[in-house]
């Protein structure tokens, strides 16, 4: 954007339902296309609490994009182009323990990918190789921030968990609950694979703010799409809250390693990428090969 003041430092990943957030002012849409295709949705600028915030609808308008087909690699780099560094994710969730109830907040601090079908990384089919590490998947400290937010908000939040990304579109057997369950992990969702990993190879620092919409099947009856609906739709408010929140006290200026994700981890010489390749990951590589 030309004037920094007005470029969004916070970006929201989430329902096209967040745009009618109260207080969100001077509302603009933007098409955006990227070396990865067009994102999920145009994005939407505004002014929330003072700050310029964008919105992206990773289901696209209407919720018509299924979990496995979303443009994920376009999402990221469409933020990151628009010069956004906190991207925060607004998910739906299974709870995997008694403790995590439907309407809950969890902020989690840990994932599991078990997905099949979806590219994983920018770097993939570019031959350029890079090893970003990612023993930590979210940022911490705006994990932090955003726990403080949605605590502000009045949610009853958790803070850590382990979260498991299955594919989808479907949700899981019995079987497969007991298994998750078995294995440690605290909730379950279809979308935060690859999103958080394609955020740090960004070097944009992620959260997740996953409400519980159900107890997974392992637990009560078989998951709905409209028990989902329904929890979503009655969180809504407090989401929208915390969002507001979360642009009112944030700290631009927090200390995390997230804007160095790839220092020491390319891998590729330098003199073997093409000005192909420099094109298509530009905003990603400029820094360290020079633009």
């Amino acid at each position: 954007m030309s004037n920094p003041a007005d470029t969004p430092q916070l970006a929201v990943i989430g329902g096209s339902g967040l745009y009618s957030i109260p207080g969100l002012e001077d509302v603009q849409e933007r098409q955006v296309d990227t070396p990865f295709g067009a994102p999920s949705s145009p994005l939407v600028i505004g002014r929330l609490a003072g700050r310029p915030v964008a919105f992206l609808s990773r289901h696209g308008l209407g919720h018509t994009i299924p979990p496995t087909q979303v443009n994920y690699r376009a999402n990221i780099y469409a933020l990151k182009a628009l010069g956004v560094r906190f991207v925060l994710a607004v998910s739906a969730c299974g709870s995997l323990r008694e403790e995590y109830a439907p309407g809950n907040i969890v902020i989690p601090d840990q994932l599991f990918d078990f997905t099949r079908h979806r590219p994983r990384s920018f770097f993939d089919g570019t031959g350029f190789v890079a090893h970003v590490g990612v023993a930590e998947p979210f940022c911490n400290a705006f994990g932090r921030q955003l726990e403080t937010a949605c605590r502000a908000a009045g949610g009853v939040v958790h803070a850590g968990g382990s979260y498991i990304t299955i594919e989808g579109p479907r949700f899981s057997t019995r079987s497969e609950s007991d298994n998750y369950r078995a294995w440690g992990h605290s909730i379950i969702g279809m979308t935060t694979s690859p999103e958080a990993f394609l955020a740090r190879e960004a070097e944009l620092c992620y959260a997740v703010m996953a409400h519980v919409t159900d107890y997974d099947v392992w637990h009560q009856e078989p998951v709905s799409v409209e028990m989902v609906t329904r929890t979503m739709h009655s969180n809504l408010s407090l989401a929208q809250e915390s969002i507001r929140q979360l642009a009112a006290g944030l700290d631009a200026g927090q200390q995390c390693a997230c804007g160095e994700a790839l220092q020491g981890a390319i891998a590729t010489h330098r003199d073997h990428i093409s000005p192909a390749q420099r094109k298509q990951l530009g905003i990603l590589l400029d820094k360290y090969l020079g633009s």
